[in-house]
């Protein structure tokens, strides 16, 4: 289904400019329009999502959202900005490509995550921008009548908190009615620490299972969770990586997919990450004012000048899960918090 052919039927493609090239993409997408990209009835399978347009505005890349609908749901089981989506936070493009999302080339974004559906399947594309997106080229590929006897529904969300409060964990995931299969994360984070080039990844990532005080999974560190080691370069591999590292800027961009390594949940699922960074004891002691915030550093002496300190960032996530039936998902924040301090970035309500 492209805009060559915006109904799928059979047949009814490339009918615009009588077999030539015609309508290749949505022209404008207007300031505060909805296109409906795909409305089938299945049973069936998305199989590939390709779009693009065009590069270097973070505006469109945070405010252009994505929705998707399963099986006649009245609200949206995927509600996420585009950029995120396909896997590079903050409204910034670089290229990497993994075996779920990729931005290949910078520009061109494509998602091989399966989303099945029973009955209906409608994405949506929404421009809640400052400004028209002057081009909305889409490819979309699904099969149908395919067998989904145990197949689970494609939820994805998206979370902003710009900082984080001080001492708090942030909040990737909270979902209830399971069961389900977590999926996956796409992980952002805005370093607000005045001293921006100590470390910032000492935040273990915990899961939560069917209502659990404390977690069963509880990771060692951020890098860690996404497949590194004392501290993490630019790297885009299939399943985990990094592939925006900006020190000086501040800006983080991280995955993983759980895909060899699912984490099953009965009746829900809470995932989180600490806010922790390693550095100078003096420094951060200047900084937050309160010893209590310090913790000894793995390896070092109680009264160290290396340690471990608690700190206040700004975090955004796309989460990626399946549950068996549709399921609400966070509410977006608002359009001008979703582009706030980002570079490049503008919003009339800013």
């Amino acid at each position: 289904m492209t805009a060559e052919n915006p109904t799928g039927k059979p047949g009814s493609g490339g009918r615009a400019n009588n077999g030539r090239k015609g309508r290749p993409c949505i022209e404008p997408l207007g300031r505060g329009e909805t296109v409906t990209l795909l409305d089938a009835s299945g049973p069936g399978v998305v199989r590939r999502i390709w779009c693009t347009l065009p590069p270097g505005n973070a505006d469109h890349l945070r405010n252009v959202i994505v929705r998707m609908y399963w099986d006649g749901s009245g609200y949206p089981s995927v509600e996420v900005p585009i950029g995120d989506f396909f896997g590079l936070a903050h409204g910034q493009q670089r290229p990497f490509e993994t075996a779920c999302v990729a931005m290949q080339g910078g520009t061109g974004f494509n998602c091989w995550i399966p989303m099945p559906f029973h009955d209906a399947a409608r994405i949506t594309v929404t421009n809640e921008s400052a400004t028209d997106v002057a081009m909305f080229f889409y490819q979309i590929d699904y099969t149908i009548g395919d067998d989904l006897t145990s197949a689970g529904l494609f939820h994805a969300s998206f979370r902003r908190e710009n900082p984080v409060p001080l001492g708090e964990d942030f909040l990737i995931l909270d979902t209830t009615g399971g069961p389900g299969v977590f999926l996956g994360v796409v992980l952002g984070i805005r370093n607000l620490y005045p001293h921006r080039h100590e470390w910032w990844g000492e935040g273990e990532v915990k899961f939560f299972l069917d209502g659990e005080d404390f977690p069963t999974i509880c990771g060692t560190g951020t890098e860690d969770y996404i497949g590194s080691a004392w501290g993490t370069p630019e790297i885009a591999s299939p399943f985990q990586g990094a592939p925006l590292i900006d020190d000086d800027a501040g800006f983080y961009s991280l995955y993983r997919f759980h895909v060899p390594d699912p984490i099953y949940f009965q009746s829900g699922l809470r995932v989180t990450i600490q806010q922790l960074g390693a550095g100078d004891r003096p420094a951060a002691l200047k900084v937050l004012g309160d010893p209590a915030l310090l913790y000894r550093a793995v390896g070092t002496d109680e009264d160290s000048d290396l340690c471990l300190f608690e700190r206040s960032d700004d975090y955004s996530a796309v989460a990626f899960w399946y549950q068996t039936t549709p399921t609400r998902v966070a509410p977006l924040p608002p359009a001008a918090d979703r582009v706030r301090d980002l570079a490049s970035a503008t919003h009339p309500s800013q």
